[in-house]
């Protein structure tokens, strides 16, 4: 064996490998040993609304489908057969409505009939929904708002007011999906946890909100603990120094966030609630931030 030859083929490709990974380090200005995690084809990126007076739905997706986006949560009951025609035309989706009434009309009020009224705007959300061929309602679920509606008052109204709407959605293949905000209830990832599985079924899941819960624990933890419960989530970020803000500008942590999502298997619909510079900024960071696209 000619070691002399052998001691200049192992250094000459120990040097190629090196040069090769300092190279590829400068260019992207991070360690490639631990490449950014993608979720390309696993996320389906969307907006809150946006739809223009006088636009019609056909004009309104078009627009969206241009923008890079591939669906969004609002529409009109009213047009069901417009906004199905412009998703056929486009491929753009109307994926769900929100439950604009949660604040005002809570079902964790002490008075029953505010609870009624609540429950019967639900059904409709969820009807509404189902015509548009959406398939969630996101739901706040209510508010701890003194001796009146105390945590303990939230999760067990809740519960007994959302249950008797699950025979409806499982019927129209709707889920009710609770959204995570600052209501004080369910703060900590173990808590909310334990709320979702308190209902003990299927039509009952998690709409995560990845900048709402930074303030509480970072926005992992939560993806972690939540895991399968999580069913959509909304596209936000937040800071100690400047709260709601641009996407890319708080304390989340997108590669931790991406790390976490593929960890628990997450695949679905992803919704920027909130602005940026303009929506084509916001197409731009969801592609970078929320996907890892790269480029």
């Amino acid at each position: 064996m000619n070691t002399s030859h052998s001691r200049r083929q192992f250094l000459t490709t120990t040097s190629l490998a090196t040069a090769t990974a300092l190279t590829g380090s400068r260019a992207t200005g991070k360690n490639t040993e631990t490449p950014t995690v993608s979720l390309e084809g696993r996320i389906f990126k969307a907006v809150k609304g946006g739809k223009k007076r006088n636009e019609s739905p056909l004009e309104f997706f078009t627009r969206l489908k241009n923008l890079g986006f591939d669906g969004v949560e609002s529409g009109n009951a009213k047009q069901a057969a417009d906004y199905a025609k412009a998703s056929q035309e486009t491929g753009v989706m109307f994926h769900g409505m929100v439950c604009g009434w949660h604040w005002g009309t809570r079902l964790s009020s002490p008075n029953p009939d505010t609870r009624a009224k609540g429950l019967a705007m639900m059904k409709q959300n969820i009807q509404d929904t189902h015509r548009l061929g959406g398939s969630s309602v996101l739901l706040v679920p209510g508010k701890v708002n003194g001796a009146n509606e105390t945590h303990d008052h939230v999760w067990h109204r809740s519960i007994t007011e959302v249950r008797k709407v699950l025979p409806l959605a499982s019927r129209l293949g709707v889920r009710v999906l609770i959204e995570t905000v600052w209501n004080g209830f369910c703060e900590t990832p173990d808590k909310f946890r334990d709320y979702l599985d308190a209902f003990d079924n299927p039509w009952v899941g998690a709409y995560f909100d990845i900048g709402n819960m930074q303030k509480f624990a970072p926005a992992e933890e939560w993806i972690r603990t939540l895991g399968h419960r999580t069913v959509k989530l909304d596209i936000k970020d937040w800071g100690k120094k400047n709260g709601f803000c641009r996407l890319g500008e708080g304390d989340v942590d997108w590669d931790k966030v991406r790390a976490a999502l593929k960890e628990v298997g997450f695949s679905g619909w992803a919704t920027r609630e909130g602005s940026d510079k303009s929506i084509e900024d916001t197409s731009s960071l969801i592609d970078q931030l929320m996907i890892g696209k790269k480029g």
